[in-house]
């Protein structure tokens, strides 16, 4: 036995069933390990943007972690910009990275670089591994590290020889940090806010989006008065008919300033205070009125669900909530535009899928638009680090094989990661990619405006525009075994995605959007 199976193991005990990989020399002990075990699933992808941004979404739908085996610094600098948008999720990931063998680090090879240095940028957690021996102890506290609290990035880095050198035994498993319980003083000051008359948000994030939380929220709702809000960018909000309707704070500065003027005192649970994605010209950072009293009910780390259903029993607030209706919206007819293709999607959109967007521009309104779609789950760019769509969708269907995966994917963003196709059509998983194709960067095209830089030149108007050459997404998409169309109409993108829902495997369907960009402002 040697340390990559003892490290096994021990990462099986502790619950890990899926590797997430993009291996290279110095794993292939590991690799050797998983192959002669039937008890963790590889999953290779043939980028690390892929590997990382497929364990967050793995991690955000099933609740624990993958692994992820990269190679050496480079390999987890490829993957850092999911990882980033990880950890903004509070995603639990373990990445096991290897590296050179101890001895080996003195003669500067090519690939010899500072691996902890790269892992401390995304990981709450990072060790190497001192031995062969100390390789199983190190996967426990790996996992451990992971799960503690609402999740966590831990990143083991293993030398390549404590992987082939002899080890005798496994590590017994190690209990994470569980949630902490929020005391009492800030439910009872909580409770008195919601009391005191002013006009009140509650602003949900993380762990306060899903369905338990979400009641006890409705349910303070429904006693107080106060409005329910989320953040804009949600790893996981459950929603959709049946469920507890909120309002998402605006993504554009000014929007969300003006959304927000006239609240009085905000309750934080599960998120910072509401802040501008950049900074702007004469706008402000913060987005809530200086005047706006702050409460924190719970962290990120804290028992989120618990401290509502503390504060509704301290307020007295009863058992009735808010309750999304289904909205059946009729066909639209006219322009493919985002509203269109949100109004089609609510449609036909099956019960309990999974939706995530990277839909950047259209995205704005096809949230509004599926308000009232059957329930579904709504995955969301975090972090903000473009492509993210493509491996989160892909980890999610992984995650819950027997759901219906929506990926809303810009098609700029789908550039950065669209390795994922490939790797969607090898586990033959049950995504249908909404590729919203309007041939240019359209976020930047806003943001231009907005930072009044001047006025743009053809040149400057160049950096922005994906029209020359065309990018042949159908091709793409067949190239990388993953069955594919193109439509230029509302009723053929109807007709489309209706035989997507009812039918399974891994689908992209080309939308080529019609869409006005100043309508995404003006809204």
């Amino acid at each position: 036995m040697n340390g990559a199976h003892t490290l096994l193991d021990t990462l099986v005990a502790s619950g890990i069933e899926v590797c997430f990989a993009n291996p290279g020399t110095s794993e292939m002990h590991l690799v050797t390990a998983i192959g002669k075990s039937d008890r963790v699933r590889p999953v290779l992808c043939l980028f690390e943007g892929v590997v990382s941004g497929a364990a967050d979404g793995y991690a955000r739908m099933s609740g624990k972690p993958a692994i992820t085996l990269l190679h050496l610094a480079p390999g987890y600098a490829n993957g850092m910009a999911n990882l980033h948008n990880a950890q903004k999720a509070h995603s639990s990931i373990v990445n096991i990275v290897g590296d050179h063998a101890v001895w080996h680090h003195q003669y500067d090879a090519p690939l010899t670089s500072d691996v902890p240095g790269h892992a401390r940028l995304q990981s709450q957690w990072v060790r190497v591994s001192a031995s062969a021996e100390d390789l199983a102890l190190a996967g426990a506290e790996a996992v451990q590290a992971a799960r503690g609290g609402a999740g966590r990035i831990a990143t083991l880095i293993v030398p390549a020889n404590h992987a082939w050198e002899a080890a005798t035994a496994s590590a017994d498993v190690l209990t994470p940090e569980p949630l902490a319980t929020v005391g009492e003083d800030a439910i009872a000051a909580v409770a008195a806010a919601l009391a005191n008359g002013r006009r009140t948000a509650l602003v949900l994030g993380a762990g306060a989006l899903r369905e338990r939380a979400l009641i006890a929220a409705g349910r303070l709702h429904q006693a107080s008065g106060a409005t329910l809000l989320c953040e804009t960018f949600p790893a996981r909000l459950e929603r959709g008919a049946g469920r507890v309707p909120l309002a998402r704070i605006p993504y554009f500065a000014e929007q969300a300033i003006e959304f927000l003027r006239d609240f009085e005192q905000m309750i934080l649970v599960g998120c910072k205070p509401p802040a501008a994605f950049f900074a702007y010209p004469g706008v402000a950072s913060l987005l809530a009125p200086e005047q706006c009293a702050m409460l924190t009910l719970a962290g990120i780390d804290d028992d989120i669900p618990a401290a509502l259903e503390a504060v509704a029993e301290r307020l007295g607030a009863g058992d009735d909530y808010p309750v999304q209706v289904r909205v059946q919206p009729e066909r639209p007819d006219g322009d493919l535009s985002p509203a269109a293709i949100g109004d089609v999607i609510s449609a036909h959109l099956p019960e309990d899928a999974i939706v995530t967007d990277e839909g950047i521009t259209c995205g704005l309104e096809l949230f509004l638009r599926t308000q009232g779609a059957p329930r579904h789950d709504w995955l969301a760019i975090t972090g903000g680090s473009i492509g993210f769509g493509l491996p989160v969708s892909f980890g999610a269907a992984i995650a819950c094989p027997g759901r219906k995966v929506v990926a809303f994917q810009a098609d700029g963003s789908a550039m950065y990661t669209v390795q994922a196709l490939w790797s969607m059509a090898r586990e033959n998983t049950d995504v249908t990619v909404v590729l919203l194709n309007n041939s240019s960067y359209a976020i930047l095209n806003v943001e231009l405006a907005r930072l009044k830089a001047g006025e743009p030149t053809p040149k400057t108007l160049s950096m922005l525009d994906l029209a020359n050459p065309v990018i042949d997404w159908c091709d793409i998409a067949r190239g990388m075994g993953v069955t594919a169309s193109r439509v230029d109409s509302v009723a053929a993108f109807a007709e489309t995605f209706a035989a997507a829902m009812r039918e399974r495997g891994p689908r992209l369907i080309e939308v080529m959007v019609q869409q006005d960009l100043g309508a995404a402002l003006r809204r």
